[in-house]
């Protein structure tokens, strides 16, 4: 995942803002505390996920599943899938995984929020076959998609299916950068109940506006490479601790690297941290080769 990567790493102030004044309120209204806690890579073939995989593995999502409780399904994104392909998915993985699929390109960047109900009809038809293992589906706007078409954005908000969880990830600066426009599209995004999308990347730190729409936390971490990529987790951990106390539900937290080497080492960290602080026993992923032999830089 290359989106905010920079040449300098070090440059960056990696610190979490402060809370957006809202969140705290958001996280009062969940009385039924934490729901659902699901960490994972954004995909599962070798090529990305490099020593993970023991040699010989025939089958990679299979075992991805054996490691991970959830997988954000970036494969989606770039194609339909088809009923079938998400019902071989589904069998592949046990029963407590959950599938996060990102909505295909064909809604978000092609037709850019028009005529799209067919598409967005085959699409939800289609990943309703997760059944329990469906997590939660997110769009990722087009960081040229600006608040000039906040209605393009409202009247899909609205018309999507509620019976689909719905994520939402904004790039464009603009909708940050006014304080009028944001808090419109976080009001639109809490009417509908749908997550307002984290995204901690070196180049756009304007995407940690730390805003919850919902009591879910949906957080996509990008490790720039470089040596302060566990001191960073560790923070998140820090805050989302903070978020638990508050109220929070579900927490998806995925991990990716601007070149990817070793997320699962990342992901590792973060789980077996987050097992500590909160007296969980989620699996802590196992690397198939040495770890020792693996960098993230």
């Amino acid at each position: 995942m290359k989106f905010g990567q920079v040449e300098d790493p070090s440059k960056i102030d990696f610190r979490l803002p402060q809370d957006n004044s809202h969140t705290k309120t958001i996280l009062k209204l969940n009385k039924k505390g934490l729901q659902d806690i699901s960490i994972g890579c954004a995909k599962w073939n070798k090529t990305d996920l490099k020593g993970f995989y023991p040699k010989g593995t025939k089958d990679e999502l299979s075992y991805y599943a054996t490691q991970f409780n959830s997988i954000e399904l970036n494969a989606t994104f770039y194609g339909m899938p088809s009923p079938d392909q998400v019902l071989t998915w589904k069998d592949k993985t046990p029963d407590d995984f959950k599938f996060f699929p990102k909505i295909t390109n064909t809604v978000s960047h092609f037709r850019r929020l028009l005529n799209i109900d067919d598409v967005v009809t085959q699409f939800a038809t289609s990943v309703l076959n997760f059944g329990d293992k469906l997590g939660m589906v997110f769009l990722q706007l087009h960081d040229n998609f600006k608040p000039k078409d906040y209605e393009r954005l409202e009247k899909f908000v609205q018309n999507w299916p509620k019976e689909v969880p719905l994520a939402v990830e904004l790039r464009n600066t603009e909708w940050f950068v006014d304080e009028e426009i944001f808090d419109k599209t976080c009001k639109l995004f809490e009417d509908n109940n749908v997550s307002n999308i984290i995204v901690d990347t070196a180049g756009r730190r304007d995407m940690l506006h730390m805003r919850l729409t919902t009591p879910t936390a949906f957080i996509r971490y990008v490790g720039a490479n470089a040596e302060n990529d566990y001191q960073r987790l560790d923070d998140w951990l820090e805050r989302l601790t903070t978020w638990k106390k508050e109220g929070l539900e579900n927490l998806y937290f995925f991990v990716h690297q601007n070149i990817e080497k070793a997320s699962p080492l990342l992901s590792a960290h973060f789980i077996k941290k987050l097992n500590e602080a909160w007296g969980k026993e989620i699996h802590i992923p196992q690397m198939g080769s040495d770890p020792s032999k693996l960098t993230l830089f």
